[in-house]
Parts: C-alpha cells; sequence; structure tokens
C-alpha cells in the first residue's frame, strides 16, 4: 500500500504542542485574532492539513496577510504575533530613560553632564 505524502493529514502537533485537527481550528467566522489563533492556522499549513489556499479562502484572509502573520512568527515567535506587532525603540538608550544628554557632557554643546 502506498502513502501520498500530498494528502491532507487529520492532526498535527499545534503551536503548544497539543493535537490540532480541523474540528478545533479556529471557527470560520472568526474577528478577533489572538496570536494563537494565527499560530494555530499557521502550523495547519506548514503541518500539511490545510493548504494556505484553503486557509485565505475559509478564514476570509489575503494572502499577503496569511504570508505576513508567518514571516511574524518566524522572526519573533508568538510575541511577532501580537496585533501592534513587536516594539522597537529606535530612540538612544539616553533618550528612553529621559536625560536629553549623554553622561558625561555633550561635547557639541556642554550641556548636562559632569563636564
Amino acid at each position: 500500500m502506498e502513502i501520498d505524502a500530498r494528502a491532507p493529514k487529520s492532526y498535527i502537533a499545534g503551536p503548544d504542542g497539543n493535537v490540532l485537527t480541523e474540528a478545533n481550528l479556529p471557527s470560520s467566522d472568526t474577528v478577533r485574532w489572538v496570536p494563537r489563533r494565527k499560530a494555530e492556522l499557521i502550523a495547519a499549513v506548514r503541518g500539511g492539513m490545510l493548504s494556505m489556499g484553503q486557509v485565505c479562502e475559509r478564514y476570509g484572509l489575503s494572502s499577503e496577510e496569511f504570508l505576513a502573520w508567518q514571516d511574524a512568527l518566524n522572526r519573533f515567535g508568538l510575541k511577532g504575533l501580537r496585533a501592534t506587532g513587536p516594539r522597537y525603540d529606535r530612540r538612544p538608550s539616553n533618550a528612553r530613560s529621559g536625560r536629553s544628554h549623554p553622561e558625561p557632557a555633550c561635547g557639541n554643546c556642554g550641556a548636562a553632564g559632569s563636564g
């Protein structure tokens, strides 16, 4: 008996390690996409339970949105799937601390610092 490796799987390991089946995937009318639900759909596609096209059609997602979720999960883990996304603070560390100039005194203007 030959097994078709492309046949959909009836269950896979979910993002939390528990068994994930089509029956416990998010409802097709889901509106609030929390990180866990996004990760479950990504796991379903990666595990071969559903194709990306099936997920996008069933849940009303664009392929770009699904791929963005997948990229965020790859890069940042579950935190990357938050609606606000990962936080980036590009200000220098002294700006985050509330100081206007680094210690010691600023060489350009002499402000702040001891000197």
